[in-house]
C-alpha cells in the first residue's frame, strides 16, 4: 500500500521477524519511496504504470529486470513502465524509489546519457539533503513538489544548476551525525559546538541560515523520527505511545502528539491504527494462501 503497488512481496533469505523498513512521501508530483533492509531479502511485484527512478543510497544492492540475471544497482537508474524489476537487499542495504506524476521522465528517459544521468543523480541528492531539514509535513511536501517539478523542464546541460543550495557545510554534518548516531546522546548546545568546532552562538546562527532550524528543533525532530520507528517496527499487539514518547524526553503527551503530527502530518494513534490495519491485511493474505 506504501509502495504504490498491491502485489509487492517481500522474501527473507532466512529466519523471521522485522526484515527492514519502508516509507513513503507522497506529494501532487508524485510519491518518495525509501526502502532499507535489516536483513537480506528479496522485493518482487514492482511494477508501475509511469517510469521510476532507482537510487541506492547505502550498500549495493542488486536488481533484476523483466526476469533476468542480478546485477549491481551501483548507481542511478531509470526505468520505463514495462521494466518490472525486484531487488535483492543485504542486510543494512538502502534504495530509494522515485515515481513521479505522468511524462515527467520523458526528456530524461530520451537524453539517457550519463552526464544526464549524473545531472539528475545531483538534482535527487541535492532534494535528499535539504528533506530532513523541513519543519512539518507541509513543507516536506512542498519541496517534493518542486522537486518533481524540476525534473518535469526540459533537460538541458546545465541542468544541475537549477539546484542552487550548496552542500550542507561540513561543521553541520558533524552535527547531524552527532545527533542522528547517537540516541543517547542528551541535548547540549555547548558540547555540539564544541564537536562542530564553531562557538555555541555561530552554530546556531549557522544551522538556522543553512536549514532553516535550530539545532534543537533538529534534535527534537530526530527523537520524533525514533518515535515513530518504535510505533512502525513494535512487534507487539498494542504499541503504547506514552512509553515510547518518554523515553525520547517527552514528558507532556499532548505536546508530543502535537509535534508529532506538525511533522509526519498524522497523530501517533492514527500511525498505530494503519500499522494494524496492514498487520490484519498481511494475516489475511497469509490464510488465504494457505487455504488455496
Amino acid at each position: 500500500m506504501l509502495s504504490g503497488c498491491d502485489d509487492i512481496k517481500c522474501r527473507p533469505h532466512s529466519g523471521g521477524g522485522s526484515i527492514g523498513s519502508l516509507s513513503a512521501l507522497d506529494s501532487a508530483r508524485g510519491r518518495v519511496i525509501s526502502l532499507k533492509a535489516s536483513k537480506g531479502i528479496d522485493v518482487s511485484g514492482f511494477r508501475s504504470t509511469e517510469s521510476v527512478l532507482l537510487l541506492p543510497r547505502e550498500g549495493v544492492p542488486e536488481i533484476a529486470i523483466r526476469g533476468g540475471l542480478w546485477r549491481p544497482l551501483d548507481r542511478l537508474l531509470v526505468l520505463v513502465p514495462q521494466d518490472r524489476f525486484e531487488l535483492r537487499l543485504a542486510p543494512g542495504t538502502k534504495v530509494m524509489i522515485l515515481r513521479p506524476d505522468v511524462g515527467a521522465l520523458g526528456d530524461w528517459i530520451a537524453q539517457s546519457s550519463d552526464q544526464c544521468l549524473t545531472v539528475l543523480e545531483a538534482i535527487i541528492d541535492c532534494y535528499l539533503e535539504r528533506l530532513p531539514f523541513v519543519r512539518g509535513d507541509e513543507q516536506a511536501r512542498q519541496l517534493t513538489n518542486r522537486f518533481f517539478d524540476t525534473l518535469a523542464t526540459p533537460w538541458t546541460p546545465r541542468k544541475a544548476a537549477v539546484c542552487s543550495e550548496r552542500n550542507l557545510d561540513r561543521r553541520l554534518q558533524r552535527v547531524v551525525e552527532k545527533i542522528m548516531q547517537d540516541p543517547a546522546w542528551e541535548f547540549d548546545l555547548k558540547e555540539l559546538a564544541s564537536y562542530a568546532g564553531v562557538s555555541e552562538r555561530n552554530l546556531y546562527y549557522l544551522m538556522k541560515r543553512e536549514t532553516g532550524i535550530t539545532p534543537y528543533r533538529f534534535y527534537q525532530r530526530a527523537r520524533l523520527t525514533r518515535v515513530r520507528e518504535r510505533l512502525v517496527d513494535c512487534q507487539c499487539e498494542v504499541p503504547h505511545i506514552s512509553w515510547y514518547a518518554a523515553d525520547e524526553g517527552f514528558s507532556h503527551l499532548g505536546r508530543f502528539a502535537a509535534m508529532y503530527r506538525e511533522h509526519f502530518g498524522e497523530l501517533p494513534s492514527e500511525t498505530v491504527q494503519w500499522r494494524r490495519n496492514l498487520l490484519r491485511r498481511s494475516v489475511a493474505s497469509a490464510e488465504e494462501l494457505v487455504e488455496t
